[in-house]
C-alpha cells in the first residue's frame, strides 16, 4: 500500500509565494515520475510540473514562476510556487508513477488534493 500526503497549501494573495510537499510512503521500491496537477472548478485536470530522472517539464503557464524538486532519500517532492496569480487557484495534486515492493509493474498513485487560494 502507498500513500501520498500532500501539504502546504492556503490562502495567499496575487504575487506571493507558497511551497507544496508530498511525502510518499509505503512499500515503494521505486518512484519514476513525480509530478503536480491541478484542477480548478469547472475544469479539467491539467498538469503543472514532472520531474523524471532530474529532468523537470513545466506548463507553459507556470513557466518562470513554479519549480519542482524532489528529496529522493525522503520519497518527498515539491512545488516552489511564486509570482501566484488568481487564475493559479485550484486544488493541487501531487502524482507518482512507481513501483512497490515485490512487483515489477508501474502503478499510477494521486495524493488527496491541497487547496491552493490566490486573492487579487
Amino acid at each position: 500500500q502507498v500513500h501520498l500526503v500532500e501539504s502546504g497549501g492556503g490562502l495567499v494573495l496575487a504575487g506571493g509565494s507558497l511551497t507544496l510537499s508530498c511525502a510518499a510512503s509505503g512499500t515503494i521500491f521505486s518512484i519514476l515520475t513525480l509530478g503536480w496537477y491541478r484542477q480548478a472548478p469547472g475544469k479539467q485536470r491539467e498538469l503543472v510540473a514532472v520531474i523524471i530522472s532530474g529532468n523537470t517539464n513545466y506548463a507553459d503557464s507556470v513557466k518562470g514562476r513554479f519549480t519542482i524538486s524532489r528529496n529522493d532519500a525522503k520519497n518527498t517532492v515539491y512545488l516552489q510556487m511564486n509570482s501566484l496569480r488568481p487564475e493559479d487557484t485550484a486544488v493541487y495534486y501531487c502524482n507518482a508513477n512507481l513501483r512497490t515492493t515485490g512487483t515489477a509493474r508501474v502503478s499510477t498513485y494521486w495524493g488527496q488534493g491541497t487547496q491552493v487560494t490566490v486573492s487579487s
